[in-house]
């Protein structure tokens, strides 16, 4: 039901100008992440969909200047921002959702099974019983079938477990903002060998998704540039999906997607940043309380991950 909601809504979108909403896309090259901010044309009203903290690990040091640009384009195109979505506890960068939430509001949300996700690896870390494994650091837990509003523009969260247990996608309008699941049709699908992944599952996430009408939008939280390609690039459609997708085209049966998949993920070294990120990530972008000496701490569990 929630697949025919949101293919129906993107149908709607198509024909109906006002539903469509304008997209920006801020790169990270650091990271090869892909933030975006999606607002209503007519409200005004935004939402910003998983935004980067600039983070140098050898000096374990914050800054903002990623943040920033996001928050001069807002503010120039006189932005109301309701919402910060995060599609899921990234494991290549640190989420900037409590920086900008300070500077321009809105509501903090993230998939429902984020609590899973803070089950495994506040172990893994050892985060102790101060650290909430309820969801708590959010405002909003999103479910599938779960809808919400930028302005007069509805979105629909969809459940797509596979590269984490807790990943989502956000249908707004005419676009789908699918995270992790997928990239360019060149370079393929996400990884499944996270704790709480699931290589089958993937393969069934994004089937759903490119169940959506071919002309649906779909905007990526990375890209890396295939062998061949010179540029960068973060925007395709279900349709090209369909045809090119060298990991997850049509033809590719469940099966050969799960020993490809498993194959592939045993070569991928850890992301630069995962041992940071998602124990910033997982208190929705907040990093560990201080110790006594006014210092946040990240752990690095060794021999662990």
């Amino acid at each position: 039901m929630t697949l025919q909601a949101a293919a129906a809504q993107i149908n709607h979108a198509r024909s109906e100008k006002t539903l469509r909403p304008s997209i920006a896309g801020f790169f990270d090259e650091g990271t090869f992440t892909v933030s975006y901010v999606v607002h209503d044309p007519d409200t005004l009203e935004a939402a910003i969909i998983d935004s980067v903290l600039d983070y140098e690990a050898a000096a374990g040091r914050t800054s903002c200047a990623s943040a920033d640009r996001i928050i001069e384009y807002v503010n120039s195109n006189s932005l109301k921002v309701t919402w910060l979505i995060e599609t899921h506890v990234h494991a290549d960068h640190i989420s900037a959702a409590p920086y900008l939430q300070e500077k321009l509001g809105g509501k903090l949300a993230i998939g429902a099974e984020i609590v899973r996700v803070q089950e495994v690896f506040g172990k893994l870390f050892n985060a102790g019983t101060d650290f909430e494994r309820d969801g708590s650091q959010f405002d909003q837990l999103f479910s599938g079938g779960d809808t919400f509003c930028i302005g007069k523009i509805e979105g629909i969260a969809l459940h797509v477990p596979g590269h984490t247990p807790a990943d989502m996608a956000f249908i707004i309008g005419d676009a789908a903002f699918v995270g992790d699941t997928i990239f360019m049709p060149d370079f393929g699908t996400a990884r499944a060998d996270f704790p709480g992944g699931d290589a089958r599952q993937l393969f069934q996430s994004i089937r759903r998704l490119l169940s959506l009408p071919d002309e649906t939008r779909l905007f990526l939280c990375h890209d890396y540039k295939a062998p061949g390609r010179d540029e960068f690039a973060w925007e395709t459609t279900v349709g090209q999906q369909r045809r090119e997708n060298v990991h997850v085209k049509d033809g590719v049966s469940e099966d050969e997607f799960v020993a490809m998949r498993t194959i592939r993920d045993a070569t991928l070294a850890m992301p630069n940043l995962i041992i940071p990120s998602v124990q910033v990530n997982m208190r929705g972008g907040r990093l560990p309380e201080p110790e006594d000496n006014g210092v946040s701490y990240i752990k690095i569990p060794v021999n662990a991950v």
